[in-house]
């Protein structure tokens, strides 16, 4: 009896071992949760999404910022972008040009931006553009920015000049990913929900 329960662990240790492949192929498949979730919340989240097309940019000077402007500049439909800190003012000026041209612009930042030295908030409300402030959290961390359901931007890339020029940051440009757009849009849609229009202290 006891040799039969030592096989038995065995073959569970086996089949459920880092890398293996069956372990492996659980990963590349995407699994509903079994729970309810809040939307959007990545700490309950247990659904994987397969992504088409990733391309990825580090910093200092890694091309990053030029990579987010491109994608700002391409942008026909709608912009909606979540940020902690905001001081990039080639991103601040692409996201006028993409409300000029007739794309809806939308901004959710941190309560910083409020009382920051310095803030593109400012900048994108006197253009026209509509920025809300998202106070109900110790910091609004989030950096994020979805285009026309098309494209997603994250990563810890800040939208400012230090993340560009000193600080060491990854992002991610990803597309043909729906499933994980969606995700976006729900999370989006929480914190909006609650955020205020922005108002400079």
């Amino acid at each position: 009896m006891l040799d039969r329960f030592i096989i038995a662990c065995a073959l569970a240790r086996a089949c459920f071992t880092p890398g293996s492949a069956s372990a492996q192929s659980t990963l590349t498949r995407p699994q509903a949760s079994a729970t309810a979730t809040a939307p959007g919340n990545a700490s309950a989240q247990s659904t994987f999404y397969s992504a088409g097309r990733v391309a990825v940019y580090f910093s200092p000077n890694g091309g990053a910022q030029a990579a987010i402007v491109r994608e700002i500049d391409g942008a026909r439909q709608w912009i909606r972008l979540q940020a902690y800190s905001f001081t990039s003012a080639p991103i601040a000026e692409a996201l006028v040009r993409a409300h000029r041209r007739g794309v809806r612009v939308r901004a959710l930042l941190d309560k910083s931006n409020a009382t920051a030295r310095y803030s593109g908030a400012t900048f994108l409300q006197n253009a026209g553009i509509e920025v809300l402030i998202d106070a109900s959290h110790a910091i609004a961390h989030s950096k994020v920015l979805t285009i026309d359901g098309t494209t997603l931007v994250t990563g810890s890339f800040n939208f400012s000049k230090a993340a560009e020029e000193k600080n060491a940051e990854n992002l991610l440009i990803i597309k043909d990913a729906p499933g994980l757009l969606n995700q976006y849009a729900a999370n989006w849609k929480a914190h909006s929900a609650h955020a205020k229009p922005y108002e400079r202290k």
